[in-house]
């Protein structure tokens, strides 16, 4: 049997005539940016993450960016961030010119350590960014209570987690701002290029709308450095079309983890741990291993094909050479990055290819 590491045919084949007719609506309206398809998934991605305002851009990449410019970080701040993350959480600040400040992740859970984190704002200090890692939540509320207590902004890099939940509430309001992600392989994907921004603040959406166009209200007149990052039409629709399903395909990424949980028995094989409060989408289903790569080329003598997400820390990334890290700084992180291995997980899967990684991982 063989079992990919991910399907978006198979997903696609599910909506396969809505997503056609949708885009035949866009191609004959000429929506082709912005336009009353995007509109309408902003609308309802903020009430979906029961927040009052979400602006779309054009990758998770540019979100993280325009929150940084929408809160006024630049030259001489510091932005803290776990180091085991996708590098573009810490691209967000190097762009802006802002220093990331990276701390080190708690050995159970994963994510940011709370405690690290706090001992690391200086001064310099303007934001913490905390990753909802795999698509297990981070720790929102200990995280915000330091934010508000050295009055500090709170970011959620939430490019893996729509439709996480802490404490029975979304991902998407519990920092000033929430970057997204609609990479084609997230669980709410468009096709093509997509990202977003969730707040409750309206100022900042509203100055997100005009950063994203130009940094214009009206046309040809520029209030100040703009960029152009809106969001297509095309993926608008597709991502509208989607999310009325996100639900039910979170739901079924869950049985499948609990299956994992539950069935994967051999000592050999370590998980995260998510905890009572978390509702996980389970966007990666990432366990470690003592030799990754003898593991991976056992997995894929048996056709099953997995992941890596991610083998550098992001301290450890050329990029950031001159922010002076060195190996053994982020043990925790290191550990993870060379030791992490991503199982198959995604909605599609069946009960049989389950239970045939399964079958396989607990032979190993």
């Amino acid at each position: 049997m063989k079992v990919n590491f991910l399907d978006l045919k198979g997903q696609y084949h599910q909506i396969k005539n809505e997503v056609l007719t949708a885009v035949e609506d866009v191609f004959e309206n000429t929506a082709f940016t912005n336009g009353p398809h995007v509109k309408k998934f902003e609308e309802n991605f903020a009430a979906y993450c029961q927040t009052k305002y979400c602006s779309s851009v054009n990758n998770g990449t540019s979100a993280l960016h325009l929150a940084m410019v929408a809160l006024n970080i630049g030259p001489g701040d510091e932005v803290i961030m776990p180091a085991n993350t996708f590098i573009a959480t810490a691209w967000g600040p190097a762009y802006v010119g802002a220093t990331p400040v990276f701390v080190d992740c708690d050995p159970n859970t994963w994510e940011i350590d709370v405690e690290a984190a706090e001992k690391a704002i200086t001064l310099k200090t303007k934001a913490i960014i905390g990753v909802h890692l795999y698509g297990k939540m981070c720790d929102v509320e200990a995280l915000k209570a330091i934010c508000d207590k050295h009055n500090i902004y709170f970011v959620e890099d939430a490019a893996q987690a729509q439709g996480s939940k802490y404490k029975g509430v979304r991902s998407g309001g519990f920092g000033e701002l929430a970057c997204f992600s609609f990479y084609p392989g997230k669980n709410l994907g468009t096709y093509g290029e997509g990202g977003g921004i969730t707040t409750n603040n309206k100022e900042y959406y509203d100055r997100i709308q005009k950063l994203k166009n130009h940094a214009s209200e009206e046309k040809y007149f520029h209030q100040e450095i703009g960029y152009n990052m809106r969001m297509g039409g095309v993926e608008g629709a597709v991502l509208d079309i989607k999310l009325r399903k996100l639900d039910e395909w979170n739901g079924r990424r869950r049985e499948i983890a609990a299956r994992y949980q539950s069935e994967i028995v051999s000592t050999k094989i370590r998980m995260q741990e998510v905890g009572a409060d978390y509702e996980s989408n389970y966007h990666l289903f990432v366990v470690t291993v003592e030799n990754r790569e003898h593991f991976m080329e056992y997995l894929k003598e048996n056709e099953i094909f997995a992941g890596m997400h991610y083998p550098v820390s992001c301290h450890l990334q050329k990029a950031f050479t001159y922010l002076g890290y060195s190996e053994g700084d982020f043990p925790q992180s290191e550990y993870l990055a060379a030791h992490c291995v991503s199982l198959p997980m995604y909605a599609e899967l069946t009960d049989e290819e389950v239970s045939y990684v399964i079958e396989i991982v607990n032979n190993y």
